[in-house]
């Protein structure tokens, strides 16, 4: 046995290796196919390598991928040039087929190079973005290795003119090609099901681009998105103006209107949002060892100057973060399966609040996070919402232990972001997505603050939650401590509210004794009620805050907002509701169709009394009435908002004095943002009205203060940074 391996791999160098045979295997048809798919292999590896940073490998079996995913799909796609008899067409089909796949690469990396982002169908088809693209092109440093994606191409042309390749007339033999097609089938198939194990939920919840490319190759992803466009476009082009007509009634119906003591209180301010991730409501007035887990945000919660709600709940699906986010923005839920900002946001027609406030009280506008672009698609999606700048990882230093995985660490997001912040034209609408406090909650020993200790539970996932909850505490004093310096405080509005959970169902066991609850008497009420996260309404000089204790949720912020700052959102299409109004409906719509109330709550199909934590075995036939017209509320108000999404039914509608968004008119890559910056306060000159020009084109950066100690680290070339989906709860890496 051990002779005949050696000889079968002796055979194998002397017969197919070594160079002298090459000339004769490109004479020959299954030869010639072989090299075509070995140069795309290869020119797909360098892609990976020299442009795309290696995807970002790892462990093994990603770095394993990474060389694996072009093979199938390219042995599939051009086996079926092998049915060809005729021999110049045979040659010439392979030739065209090596050209399209080489240049669908090559238009991919230089796409790279500028947006840090995979070319999408709609980006291909969509005439703005190309053009927008094509300008942005001619600024990008083309590669010395260039070359190699269309050297292979020339050089078997040029063979083939000379001669040295003679095209081979004998058909392969009857089922050689489908015994190629059948391996690279084999190797696809393989490499779906190894990615699976390593990546559940990779296609279904439509993970970041770039791990969709690590894991399945950028053929798969470019037909896989081709496949999620086209389902999009057919439900999309049966949509009807009257089925706009449906939503818009029944969104008109449940207005709630606005109540004249708050109305406009907010007009003119600056807006902050704070988005604390994963931060729930029971953290606030927490204490552990008899100290405070968030001594600052427990003193906004109950500042004078500040309307808090103890009943606000996260509405989130798959979407997570991003289905958060949709909300605060659009007032519209998240899809009933994977995120609405990857599934549809390339070509999605929003009506949201950074456009809104743009258009009624001309807010410049921006978003600020530690990690990459092209998380949740936000790149794309911003630019449909309206947002003028899109400051995220990719402006920042995140090297060395400047970043947790997730992007970097919050004080630091807040101090790095003041040369941005401070050159937008006021007012503003800012936004921040912080990420320290995500799961699995680690923070490096020099972050910690050695005089919290943190519970004992049992659990890491839960002690370090608190730990960072701590940290993240810290982090928003620092900010508000700089925003009271430098004057911004005075006429801004900071709204700060939890995207949703950070400590799952699984490990409520161990969170029970810390709430003083019994492990097993624990709940659905008690999982429900863990959604509770804060929204908190802070404006300096307000005397008359309060804890308010109505029942809403993320789908009720935007027209909240919109009503403290004078905008009436009656002709907008909002499925929530002010939660300042007197006619606001305390039914809570979960994303899965359970609901919550005051005094009931539907979870799985079973009822519960809220105030006293327990079932309701047999209701009352007033009961059961009751329940029934509240889940029809609830299912009818998210049927309506997946309709409006889904079908993109906002084409249909453009309110009276609303400006449709045009994407073509954002450039988000930082050559063009720090320049529009500075262009803007030159050209105003003494009549900017940022904060950097108010202050004479000096810097404020130095009000900043924070302990963060590596505020003054040296950049360095490795980052722990890793570039997946904001909230993938996967703890492999």
């Amino acid at each position: 046995m051990k002779k005949r391996v050696k000889n079968w791999l002796k055979h194998i160098w002397q017969e197919v290796i070594l160079p002298h045979n090459w000339l004769r295997q490109l004479n020959t048809r299954a030869g010639f196919f072989s090299w075509i798919v070995l140069f795309l292999v290869l020119k797909t590896v360098l892609a990976y390598g020299a442009d795309f940073e290696w995807l970002h490998v790892q462990d093994p079996i990603q770095v394993l991928l990474l060389f694996v995913n072009p093979i199938g799909f390219t042995m599939i796609l051009l086996s079926s040039t092998l049915l060809i008899k005729p021999k110049q067409i045979y040659y010439g089909a392979l030739l065209i087929l090596d050209t399209v796949l080489s240049l669908l690469l090559y238009l991919n990396v230089i796409y790279f190079r500028e947006f840090s982002d995979f070319l999408s169908i709609n980006t291909i088809l969509g005439y703005n973005t190309v053009n927008q693209g094509g300008k942005a092109a001619g600024a990008i440093a083309f590669g010395v290795h260039d070359i190699f994606f269309w050297i292979d191409i020339v050089a078997m042309i040029a063979l083939i003119i000379t001669r040295k390749i003679k095209f081979d007339p004998r058909p392969l033999a009857r089922f050689q090609p489908f015994k190629i097609f059948t391996i690279g089938f084999f190797i696809l198939t393989v490499n779906l099901l190894v990615a699976d194990i390593d990546r559940p939920q990779l296609l279904t919840r439509q993970f970041d681009r770039e791990y969709m490319v690590k894991y399945l190759g950028l053929g798969p992803f470019t037909i896989y998105d081709a496949f999620n466009t086209y389902q999009t476009g057919q439900v999309r082009k049966s949509a009807t103006p009257e089925e706009f007509t449906k939503v818009k009634n029944y969104v008109s119906e449940h207005y709630a209107a606005i109540n004249p003591q708050f109305y406009g209180k907010a007009k003119g301010k600056n807006v902050i949002v704070i988005h604390l991730e994963s931060f729930q409501q029971m953290s606030i007035d927490a204490k552990i060892n008899g100290q405070e887990v968030t001594p600052f945000l427990n003193s906004l919660y109950h500042n004078q100057s500040t309307i808090a709600f103890d009943n606000f709940f996260n509405q989130v699906g798959q979407g997570k973060t991003s289905d958060a986010e949709n909300m605060l923005e659009t007032s519209t839920f998240g899809l009933p399966q994977g995120s609405l900002f990857s599934k549809l946001g390339n070509d999605q027609t929003f009506q949201a609040m950074p456009a809104i406030l743009n258009q009624h009280g001309d807010y410049s506008s921006a978003v600020f996070h530690g990690n990459t672009g092209t998380f949740w698609n936000r790149n794309n999606v911003y630019k449909h919402m309206g947002y003028q700048n899109w400051i995220s990882g990719d402006y920042f230093d995140v090297t060395g232990q400047k970043a947790t995985t997730w992007g970097l660490k919050d004080k630091l997001l807040f101090k790095d972001s003041v040369p941005y912040l401070e050159n937008l034209q006021q007012p503003f609408y800012a936004k921040y997505l912080t990420v320290t406090n995500h799961t699995p909650y680690t923070l490096d020993r020099d972050d910690r603050d050695p005089n919290f200790a943190t519970t004992n539970s049992g659990s890491k996932i839960v002690d370090n939650y608190f730990v960072t909850n701590h940290y993240l505490d810290q982090a928003v004093k620092e900010f508000f401590d700089y925003l009271n310096k430098s004057g911004l405080a005075k006429n801004t509005m900071v709204v700060l509210y939890g995207d949703h959970y950070g400590i799952s169902n699984t490990d409520a066991k161990y969170l029970a004794p810390i709430l003083g609850k019994d492990e097993s008497q624990w709940n659905d009420l008690d999982n429900a009620n863990l959604q509770r996260v804060p929204f908190m309404i802070y404006m300096p000089g307000m005397k008359n805050g309060y804890i308010n204790h109505t029942y809403g949720g993320e789908i009720d912020v935007a027209p909240t907002i919109e009503h403290l700052l004078g905008v009436n959102s009656k002709s907008y299409i909002q499925f929530g509701q002010d939660l300042l109004s007197q006619q606001h409906s305390q039914i809570v719509a979960f994303r899965n169709k359970d609901w919550i109330t005051p005094d009931y709550a539907s979870l799985s199909g079973r009822y519960w009394e809220v105030k006293t934590n327990t079932m309701i075995e047999n209701p009352t036939a007033d009961q059961e009435k009751m329940f029934d017209q509240i889940q029809s509320e609830v299912t009818t108000k998210l049927n309506m908002s997946d309709s409006l999404n889904q079908k993109n039914l906002l084409r249909f509608y453009t309110p009276k004095g609303f400006k449709p968004v045009e994407e073509k008119d954002f450039d988000y890559s930082k050559r063009a943002t720090i320049a529009r910056l500075k262009s803007e306060n030159n050209k105003l000159g003494k009549n900017s009205k940022s904060l950097f020009g108010k202050n004479n084109n000096q810097s404020t950066i130095s009000q900043y203060v924070t302990d963060a100690p590596e505020a003054k680290d040296q950049q360095t070339d490795t980052t722990r940074v890793l570039p997946r989906n904001a909230d993938d709860w996967s703890q492999s890496e």
